[in-house]
C-alpha cells in the first residue's frame, strides 16, 4: 500500500475510472453481438446503429483507440453489406 497521500489519492481515482472504463467496454461488446446476430433481420439498422453509437462514445472517451473503434466499425459493415 502507497504512503504518499497523492498516490492514495490516484488509487481509488484509477479503480473509479477502471470501473467505468470497464462498463463501457462491457457495453461496445454487448451492441456488437447484438447487432451482429441482428444482420439479416427486420431489426438489423436500429442495432447497428446502436453498436456505432457506443464504439463512437467509446473512442472519444478514450476507452478505445479511435483506429480500433474504426476498425470494429468497418469490419461490422462489411457483414451488413454482404448481407450474412
Amino acid at each position: 500500500m502507497a504512503n504518499i497521500k497523492s498516490q492514495k489519492k490516484r488509487i481509488l481515482t484509477n479503480a473509479k475510472r477502471q470501473d467505468r472504463n470497464k462498463a463501457v467496454r462491457s457495453e461496445v461488446k454487448t451492441r456488437v453481438k447484438t447487432a451482429r446476430a441482428a444482420v439479416g433481420t427486420e431489426g438489423e439498422g436500429d442495432a447497428v446503429r446502436a453498436a456505432v453509437k457506443r464504439l463512437d462514445t467509446a473512442a472519444a472517451r478514450g476507452v478505445l483507440h479511435k483506429n480500433a473503434a474504426a476498425r470494429q466499425k468497418s469490419r461490422l459493415m462489411k457483414r451488413v453489406n454482404a448481407g450474412a
